[in-house]
C-alpha cells in the first residue's frame, strides 16, 4: 500500500496513520441488552479499544434499546433469556436501529439448545456469539458483525442440521457431507473469517489489510485451515467453506419449517 511505504520512507508514522484513520471512522454503538454487570467491564473496556469509533452501552431490558442513542446502533447483542422479549419488539428495533445486526449472547452459560427453535426462527436474529472463548475469538466475531457478516458457532449449525434430519446417515455421501461440516466446525472464529474472505477471492495481502494482520500471520492461518480441513489447497478449502455455508442455510429453511 502507498501510504504504508510513505510510514516505512518517515513521512508518516505508523501511529499517525492508525491514528488518523480511527478519527475518520465514523462513530457507531455497540448495544448490550442484558442485565448490568453480566459482562464485564473489562470485556467492555477490551471492545472500545479495539474499535475505538465504537461506544458499548448497555441496557437491561429489550424496552430500553427501543430508542435513539448517540450515534447509530451498529450492533445489538441480546442476552439469549430476553428471545421473547426480543421478538415482541422486533419491528421498534428495526425501526429504530435499520443498521443494527443482531446477535445473541449467553452472559450466564445457559444452554444454547434452550432457545434453540427461537434462535433459528427469528427473522430478527443474524448470529450468535458464545461467552466461553478466548477474548481474541471474541472481538474476532465482534469484527465480523459490525462488517455486516452474520455467525453462528460451527458446532450450534451442526446440532441444528443434525435436527433436521439434513444430514442422513444411510449413504457414504452423506457420510462424506458430515465430514466436511465437522471439518469446518472445527475452525476458530478468525479461521472461519480468513476462510470466507478466501471463499470470495480476496488474496493474502488483502486479507492482512482488511483485518489489521500481517500477511505472514494471513499465510499461517490459512496453512492451519487447510490442514484442519484435509484440503489440498486454498481453492479446496474455499469450496468447503460454501458447501458448508450452503449446508448450513438449507439446515436452518428445513429446521424452521418443523417448527
Amino acid at each position: 500500500m502507498a501510504l504504508r511505504n510513505v510510514a516505512d520512507q518517515g513521512r508518516v508514522g505508523a501511529a499517525g496513520f492508525a491514528e488518523g484513520k480511527r478519527r475518520a471512522e465514523p462513530r457507531r454503538v455497540i448495544l448490550i441488552v442484558s442485565s448490568v454487570g453480566s459482562v464485564s467491564e473489562r470485556l467492555i473496556e477490551a471492545m472500545e479499544r479495539e474499535f475505538p469509533w465504537v461506544l458499548v452501552d448497555q441496557v437491561d431490558d429489550v424496552n430500553a434499546a427501543c430508542r435513539s442513542f448517540l450515534y447509530p446502533v451498529s450492533l445489538i447483542l441480546v442476552d439469549i433469556g430476553l428471545m421473547r422479549a426480543l421478538e415482541g419488539a422486533s419491528s421498534r428495533l428495526l425501526h429504530l436501529h435499520p443498521q443494527a445486526l443482531t446477535a445473541i449472547i449467553e452472559p450466564h452459560g445457559q444452554g444454547q439448545n434452550s432457545s434453540f427453535g427461537d434462535i433459528l426462527r427469528s427473522p430478527l436474529v443474524r448470529g450468535m456469539l458464545p461467552m466461553n472463548v478466548r477474548l481474541d475469538v471474541w472481538l474476532s466475531v465482534i469484527r465480523l458483525m459490525l462488517c455486516g457478516g452474520a455467525y453462528f458457532p460451527p458446532e450450534f449449525m451442526f446440532q441444528a442440521s443434525k435436527g433436521a434430519h439434513h444430514l442422513p446417515s444411510d449413504n457414504g455421501a452423506a457420510a462424506n457431507a458430515r465430514g466436511e461440516v465437522e471439518g469446518v466446525a472445527d475452525l476458530t472464529a478468525r479461521e472461519l473469517q480468513i476462510l470466507e474472505m478466501v471463499s470470495r477471492g480476496l488474496q493474502n495481502k488483502i486479507i492482512a489489510a482488511e483485518i489489521r494482520l500481517s500477511e505472514h500471520t494471513v499465510k499461517i492461518h490459512l496453512h492451519n485451515i487447510i490442514t484442519k480441513l484435509g484440503a489440498h489447497n486454498r481453492t479446496e478449502a474455499a469450496a468447503r467453506y460454501r458447501s458448508f455455508q450452503d449446508r448450513k442455510s438449507s439446515a436452518m429453511k428445513e429446521f424452521r419449517s418443523t417448527i
